[in-house]
């Protein structure tokens, strides 16, 4: 089973949006981290 399929199923599709928000709230963390550093 490929990781990025081009045409994923419903669970793959759902798997992939929580993978890709929980990404993008580390980019936010990382970023406001960099920011508050002294």
């Amino acid at each position: 089973m490929p990781v990025l399929d081009p045409n994923p199923q419903n669970g793959q599709k759902k798997m992939l949006l929580v993978f890709g928000s929980f990404f993008a709230i580390f980019v936010i963390i990382a970023i406001v981290a960099s920011i508050a550093a002294p």
